[in-house]
Parts: C-alpha cells; structure tokens; sequence
C-alpha cells in the first residue's frame, strides 16, 4: 500500500511494529487500524488524510496516544500518526515555542526549561501536546497563566480536505476559536505556537501526605487554604495510595493516603511562606514540598501511570467543597479494590475564571474544582477486577451528584461517556462549536474523538 506524497513510515499488519505501533497509553484499549501511517512533517498528514478520504477511511488521529478513551486508534481504519513529531523550537526572546503536534509535555518543558520559560501543561509528562491543548488544558501554571489554550498563539492545521492553514486571532478566527478547547473535530493539528512565561527552573513543589484516615480534616483545611491562595500557587489534591517511588519511604508504599501537591510559579521565597500552612497542618506521613526544578517535578508523576495499565475514568466539576461534598469524598475514595486506582482534584480559579467564557471554546471557566475518578488495574486483572474498579468509579460519581458543578472536562470523559460531550460546552458553546464543524469538517470525517456533530 503506498500514499501518494507520503515520505513517512507505512506500518501494516504484517508488519514487525504493527502491535507496538498500534499500543495506546490505555492498555485497555486492543483496536486493530488497516494502516498506521506515522508521519515526518505536515506535508505527509495532509496526504493521508487525503489518502483516507478517497479511499473512504475511518480516521483516527494520534498525538500523544494517551486519551484514556483511546480515539488515537481504530478497527479497520487509517492512523494519522503525528507520534515522530516531536520537536520544539523556542524562541527566548520572544517568548514563544512552536511545538509539533506527536510531542509530549515532556518535550516542551525539557527545551523549554533550558531558558527558565514554560507554559501550562499537563501533570504527567508522557501526555500528549496535542489532545490536552485542544481539549482546554490543565496544570499547575493555570492559576497564575491560564489554560493551555489561553497560551495558545496559532495552529497549523491540516483540514478534512487534505488542506493546510494557519489558524490565530488574525487567520480563520472561527477555527482559532474552536481549536481552543472544542478536541480534535476540526482538523490535524501538526504544529502549535505557544506564549512561555518566566518559571524556575527551581519553584517551589512537591507533595504532602497524610493519611486516609485525615482526609476530612484535610480537606476541610484545604478548602480554607486555596480560598486565600494566590494566583501562583497552583494545587492537586491526590486521594489513593502512596505511590513506591524511590523518594518516598517503603515503609510507607501502597499506603491509603491523602496526598496535596503545590506548585508556586514564583519565587522559591515566596512559595515557601505560601505553603508553610500547609505543611504545618496535622501530622503528615511525609512532606516532599521543597525547592525542585519544574521539569523533574513535571515528571514526578510518570511512572504512577505508566503505559500499557489499564485505565478508566470518570469525572466531574464540582461547584465547590462544602462539608458534604467532603464527606463523599472521603466515604468513597479509598474503596476501590486496586491500590493503584485513585481520584485527583484540581483547583481551578485564578487567571482561568478571568477569561471571558466566549473568548474560547472551554466552559469550566467559573468551577471551582474538577475532579477525576481514574480506575487502573493490570492487564492480568482484567475481568472481575475490571468490573470491579469501574463500578467503584461509577458509584463514586453518581455520590457527587448532588454537589456537581453541571459541566465535566471533556479531556476526562471517557468512552462511554458520549452522552455528556454537550455537558461539557453547554448549549450556547456547543451549537457555536457545532457551526465551526459544519464549515470545516462537514462530512464528519474527524469522528474519532469526542465528537461534536456538524450543525
């Protein structure tokens, strides 16, 4: 099989890295593509996605592979697969990194960190580039720069035609718009452009744990605490087990714990009296908050989730942490059957909740917090353990009902969450969204994902 103008890797099923190359992050995830077509640049997305579409081809877009959804892969269709396509260019003087579409947080904040600049990324550093930014964005710079999407200066972007063009503020400023958190409807991203902001390369990071048996005094505490915080300091509550990373006694592996995670996106002075409450209160297991480089405490958290687990989730936003909402979170976060499944809440507000909410396509701009249920058992668990860890993570979320927010992150819907994609937007956004899918993809082609149909 050969595509006309493609200069990259065609992998087939008979082909030695077939299995590999068709593997996602969500080891649950077993699809078998006709074509994995892993591209070299911009030129060769656009041939196949041109090649699909004369063919008439399912097509699956793949960045980072790492959506627990698994839509960077499909049965019987093509895989544009932007995954070689890794390279940053940072531009010091002017503040800005163009970062190709297949490259991982880890990339941009390697290159990136060389001249003390980042910008809001994920909390792990194998995720891709592309499917957070295109789904909002979150990170613990968003407090203090906003969302990934509120750094996001223009896309290059491959269209359902096979096309290419630039999209900004200044160049098909519809596109721009729905780029900025409607996913991956409306095209190929094979590059962005991002705005970077002086961090580090020492902050002020880590995580506090204490355990389970604290987490409604911390959480209570918690809650007084991020009310008076300033925009710098960005926080992760963590509720599961203490992961066996080598930083962290072993006596103390697997242990039911609460964990907070702070990163201070200033000066390592001032984040020291920013957290010191935090690391005063009660009798904490073990206190890793101390001055780090931003790029190692980025990749903290890498092999808590590695690839090939499997995976599943279930989120929501919550409107905020009254002392009810407290108690459901701690009747039901350590009662799932896997000590590596756990549930993490971000706090938002900050440089977010000043965005005006039709500046982009993300909704969460008011919430309070977001909170994801991440089920994960081995692949040798699978069947009752399976059954098992989902229905914890269902029963988890059907408790927060009553203190929802009314909106989810659409990054953490998972499959069989297509019923909550509107919830997501919200009406107004969503028929907004679904006009620009309309204009550019008509025909539905970029489906794979979670997909807003054309208007």
């Amino acid at each position: 099989m050969e595509i006309d103008g493609f200069r990259g890797r065609l992998i087939t099923a008979d082909h030695a890295d077939y299995d590999a190359a068709r593997a996602v992050w969500n080891g649950a995830v077993d699809r078998r593509p006709r074509l994995i077509a892993r591209c070299s640049g911009t030129a060769d997305v656009a041939a196949a996605v041109r090649f699909a579409r004369d063919h008439d081809m399912e097509i699956a877009v793949r960045g980072g592979g790492h959506n627990v959804a698994g839509t960077a892969v499909c049965d019987d269709g093509i895989v544009v697969d932007l995954s070689a396509m890794r390279a940053v260019w940072v531009d010091p003087a002017g503040r800005t990194a163009r970062v190709q579409g297949g490259a991982l947080w880890g990339d941009v904040d390697h290159e990136t960190q060389a001249h003390g600049l980042a910008t809001t990324g994920g909390i792990v550093g194998h995720t891709g580039v592309a499917g957070l930014t295109l789904g909002g964005g979150i990170g613990f710079l968003m407090r203090a720069h906003g969302l990934t999407v509120d750094n996001l200066l223009a896309a290059e972007v491959v269209t359902a035609e096979g096309g290419i063009v630039r999209a900004s503020a200044d160049e098909h400023p519809d596109l721009f718009w729905a780029l900025r958190g409607g996913g991956g409807n409306f095209g190929v991203v094979s590059s962005f452009r991002f705005a970077l902001h002086p961090v580090g390369p020492t902050v002020m990071a880590g995580p506090v744990f204490w355990a389970a048996d604290d987490t409604t005094d911390v959480l209570r505490f918690y809650r007084d605490f991020v009310a008076d915080a300033p925009d710098e300091l960005g926080s992760v509550v963590r509720l599961g087990t203490v992961p066996p990373l080598p930083v962290i006694p072993e006596d103390l592996h697997w242990r039911p714990a609460i964990a907070v995670a702070c990163c201070y996106a200033g000066a390592v002075e001032d984040g020291e009296r920013a957290v010191r409450a935090l690391r005063q209160f009660g009798t904490p297991l073990v206190d890793l908050l101390a001055p780090t480089t931003y790029a190692a405490f980025q990749g903290g958290l890498d092999d808590t989730v590695l690839h090939g687990w499997h995976y599943y989730w279930k989120a929501t936003d919550l409107a905020g942490l009254s002392d009810d909402a407290v108690a459901v979170i701690a009747d039901h976060a350590y009662a799932a059957g896997s000590p590596r499944s756990y549930s993490a809440m971000f706090h938002m507000g900050g440089a977010v909740a000043r965005v005006p909410l039709d500046a982009t396509a993300y909704a969460g701009r008011g919430v309070a917090h977001n909170i994801i249920i991440d089920a994960v058992w081995l692949p040798a668990e699978s069947g009752e353990h399976a059954a098992a860890e989902t229905a914890w993570a269902r029963r988890f979320l059907q408790a927060l009902q009553p203190h929802r927010a009314g909106s989810v992150y659409v990054n953490f819907l998972d499959s069989d969450d297509a019923g909550r994609i509107r919830e997501a937007y919200g009406d107004p956004i969503y028929r907004r969204l679904a006009d620009v899918k309309a204009k550019y993809d008509p025909d539905n082609a970029f489906h794979h994902n979670k997909n807003i149909r054309p208007g």
